[in-house]
């Protein structure tokens, strides 16, 4: 057995925990690269520990009929000594050889190989199942939305129901007749391996501010209704940048996480992301529904130490929606919008050139979107959830 070999354990141990390639590596002395060759076949996914099938001989059992048949024992007795049907007794032996060459120690490990009888996985064995998996994800729906979903769409069906590890798994461990490969590009995270929850906790980093504003107003002056998510009409926005000076602004709503991409064809100026904001929020209510106005789906606007958004006064005047900032350095008080930052990026990569996107174009990327479901709303969709709050029968 080779020292990468009796080091996997070890591996798989500090890679559930969060740590990479080069630290595992470090840690146990060996390469990187040997990390990887563990791994990467399992596409990140820790194997699960195997366990002896209960019921099945133990190795005591088997030292007990070794010394049975030394002994010259019949197989009833030695079966009445382990309190097992003497069928068990005689097809342990036959299949190890017979009365004369019959080990403990060989017989055990042969039971341990056989028992090696890996499982058709679920997707390979159900096209049906598998085809909606396939659709949902060039959608560019998660796992989680996925398995979800099924499960609230075919309640009564089992075969329907899958979860979203096993899609995981499907993805990152290939094997015959899963879903192809391709279909992870679909995925919001394009990662080659499956990282465990951890190693997103390890790589976390605080960003820093952006400036200062003359006369903002700092997030602790918004009100208290907003903090609960309890009251639609709270949104925080942010730039996504591009290549080319080039960036689209979004607005996340924070009861329903609905979300606005704006078109900057203008720039990311203050005075030209100023009108922006302030022509979509006007358009906004009338494509909700004909009933709403400005006030009742815009209550404030929360954003970070962007100086985009030096223009805010003359933006609060324009619109009525007040701006509140937030601390540099602490972009989870924005959380809303740093994760519909994310989703967004899946339609605009960065390194790319945002100024070919029209409004319509990103009208079109809001919509799917908002039409797509989310567990933080009970697997409700953005537009769903708002157009409750707002109490109104439908949403774009």
């Amino acid at each position: 057995m080779s020292v990468v070999q009796r080091c996997a354990d070890e591996v798989w141990q500090l890679w559930v925990e969060g740590f990479g390639q080069r630290e595992i590596g470090r840690e146990l002395g060996i390469s990187h690269r040997s990390v990887g060759k563990i791994v990467a076949p399992a596409g990140g996914i820790a194997p699960v520990p195997r366990r002896r099938a209960a019921g099945v001989l133990s190795f005591a059992e088997r030292e007990e009929i070794s010394r049975g048949l030394a002994a010259g024992k019949s197989l009833r007795e030695i079966a009445r000594t382990l309190t097992r049907d003497v069928s068990v007794i005689s097809r342990e032996i036959n299949r190890n050889g017979g009365r004369e060459v019959y080990r403990a120690e060989e017989a055990d490990q042969a039971a341990w190989q056989r028992a090696r009888r890996p499982k058709t996985p679920k997707l390979a064995g159900n096209a049906r199942l598998a085809a909606v998996v396939t659709e949902r994800l060039r959608q560019r729906w998660s796992p989680q939305q996925i398995a979800a979903t099924l499960r609230a769409d075919h309640p009564d069906d089992p075969e329907m129901h899958v979860s979203h590890e096993t899609i995981y798994r499907a993805l990152y461990v290939q094997a015959k007749g899963t879903l192809k490969a391709e279909l992870a590009q679909y995925l919001r995270r394009k990662r080659r391996l499956r990282r465990p929850r951890a190693a997103a906790a390890r790589a976390a980093k605080n960003t820093s501010g952006r400036g200062q504003i003359p006369d903002r107003v700092p997030l602790s002056a918004r009100p208290p209704e907003a903090d609960d998510r309890a009251v639609p009409g709270h949104w925080e926005g942010d730039l996504i940048l591009g290549s080319h000076g080039s960036a689209v602004a979004t607005l996340a709503e924070r009861h329903s996480r609905y979300l606005l991409l704006v078109a900057l064809p203008d720039g990311k100026t203050a005075e030209a992301v100023r009108d922006a904001l302030a022509r979509n929020i006007t358009r906004l209510p009338r494509l909700l529904h004909e009933s709403l106005s400005t006030q009742d789906v815009w209550k404030s606007l929360t954003w970070d130490q962007g100086k985009e958004m030096s223009q805010h006064v003359r933006f609060t005047v324009d619109t009525g929606v007040p701006v509140y900032f937030c601390p540099p350095g602490r972009p989870w008080l924005r959380g809303t919008n740093e994760n519909t930052n994310g989703l967004a990026r899946d339609y605009l990569p960065k390194g790319t050139d945002l100024r070919g996107h029209t409004q319509e174009d990103l009208d079109a990327i809001a919509h799917e979107l908002n039409t797509r479901p989310r567990q933080t709303l009970g697997w409700m969709t953005p537009s769903h959830a708002l157009a409750q709050a707002l109490g109104v029968a439908t949403t774009p």
